[in-house]
Parts: structure tokens; sequence; C-alpha cells
């Protein structure tokens, strides 16, 4: 966190984990090298304090005895504490401000938390995801050639431009749920009975525009609509039937020039365009919502 936010925090407040929402007391997130670091502190400056006490105490002073022949005497040495043993973390890159306490952090990875407030908001964590996404496929477009050509062989590039599309429609999924939610008081009466009503694009359109509101549909336009069909059924089709067109697959997408029984094959533009029109649609349905 923000060194100066953190320092301006209520001492009693509780504190999120980024990453799986554990919260609890300051203490419980220092870590094992911070620790170390103040025991160490710690344990030079109790030396120092004992060693300045002997000093005041026997500093000049030293006494004999004739009759025993015993003698002592005191003298210092300069005391010089060692050095504190460092603090080796991996160095964060990514800061994030939270748009509702609009506490400034910094994360190793995907996140569903801020520090300060707990849950993120369901736009905050869509649009995360969606640039994961785009940031993968840009990570593996970026390898040496032949590294690049030793994954396409293993079919690495495949898989993941499925689970891209895969998790476009997680993503609209989790985040129209979400704002249908909180934008209708009798969500759950609406949804009884429903299923999973928005991983599918027809019927969640139509549940939007009945309670009420736009309908998405007519505010993408045609194109994108049909595009975004077309993501959804090849989401469909590899999650439920490998990836093996039927029927079902030709009637949503009728321009396609699959026939049955072939295996649909993805490519990159593909996934990008679904990227975008998943982008698009989660805009949209955050207007619409509003």
């Amino acid at each position: 966190m923000d060194g100066q936010q953190y320092k301006a925090l209520p001492d009693d407040l509780t504190l999120w984990c980024v990453y799986c929402g554990h919260h609890a007391d300051h203490s419980e997130f220092t870590t094992e090298q911070q620790i170390d670091r103040a025991r160490e502190a710690a344990s030079d400056f109790g030396h120092q304090l004992i060693h300045h006490e002997l000093e005041r105490m026997f500093k000049g002073l030293s006494r004999g005895s004739r009759r025993t022949g015993l003698s002592f005497s005191f003298t210092s040495q300069p005391f010089h504490p060692r050095p504190l043993p460092g603090i080796a973390e991996e160095k964060l890159v990514r800061v994030r401000t939270c748009s509702g306490c609009h506490t400034n952090y910094a994360i190793f990875s995907e996140h569903r938390y801020c520090p300060v407030c707990g849950q993120l908001p369901a736009t905050s964590v869509a649009f995360d995801t969606l640039q994961a996404e785009a940031a993968r496929l840009d990570a593996l477009e970026a390898l040496p050639s032949e590294a690049k050509a030793l994954l396409r062989e293993q079919g690495v590039f495949t898989r993941n431009w499925v689970d891209t599309v895969e998790n476009v429609v997680g993503v609209v999924e989790a985040l129209a749920s979400s704002l249908f939610r909180a934008a209708v008081p009798n969500a759950d009466a609406l949804l009884n009975g429903k299923g999973a009503i928005f991983q599918r694009p027809g019927p969640m359109a139509e549940l939007i525009a009945n309670a009420g509101f736009s309908d998405v549909r007519s505010a993408l336009g045609p194109q994108t609509w049909q595009r975004l069909l077309e993501t959804w059924a090849a989401r469909h089709l590899f999650t439920h039937n490998d990836g093996i067109v039927d029927e079902k697959y030709l009637i949503r997408v009728p321009g396609s020039s699959a026939r049955i029984g072939q295996r649909l094959v993805l490519t990159e533009d593909v996934c990008r365009q679904a990227l975008d029109d998943a982008k698009t649609l989660c805009e949209t349905l955050i207007d619409v919502m509003r």
C-alpha cells in the first residue's frame, strides 16, 4: 500500500488480503522478513540499553582488597549495532487505485479485493479480467519464434484461444448477474427457476428488458450482437462437445462454413474480436442498468 495512506489508517481498521479476501488486524499481515528485522532491531536496542547502564554504573570505578589480593575494574568498549537484515521482496509494478476508497495499492496477480474496503465492484473485476485475457494473448505473441513454434505444435495457442472464449462468457455472466441483482429489487423472484440465464445472451437480454431497462441488443447493434451470439455458441460447443460442430451450433451461426462433425477452429483474431465485443457488452450493461 501507499506508505502515507497506510499511516493515516485507523489502528483498529481491518485489512483485507487482495487475493483471497482474508480480513484481520494489521498485525496478521506482517511478513516473516519484517518480523526478523524487528527482532534484530529490538535485540540490538536491548544490548545497547544494558551497555549504557553498565557503563553508567561502573565507568571509572576500580576496587581491590589487600587481604585477598583480588581487584576488579570495568572498561567500556564501543557498541556497534549489526546491520539489520534486508527485506527481499519481488518488486511490484502494477499499481491500482480503488474506485471506492481511492486507496493506492500494488498487486502481484489477479485480485478481487481492496486492502481497505474489501470486495471490489463487479465492474472492476470484469474489466480487469478482460484486460488479463488480452495480456495473455499479447504474451504468447511476443515470444521468440522458436518458442512460439514449439508451443503451437503442442496445442498451447489453440488451448489459449478456447480458454479466452470460455472466460469471456464467464466475465459477462458474473457482471450481468451482479448488476441485475443490484438494480432490481425483486431480482431473486424474477430469477427463480431460470437457471444460468446470464450464460444465454438472448434470454439475458429479454430478462433485462422485461425488468424495465433498455434492450441491450438494440444498444449494441445487429452486427455486434450477432458476433456475441457466435462467441457464446463457440463457448457452448467447446464446453459441452469438445468443439465438435453440431446442428445447434449451425442454427445459432448460420453463416458458418463448418460442417456437422468437424471440430471448430478458433484464431487469435476471433479471440481479440470476442474480447472487444465483450468489453462493449459490459459497458452497455452498465449504462443500461445504471
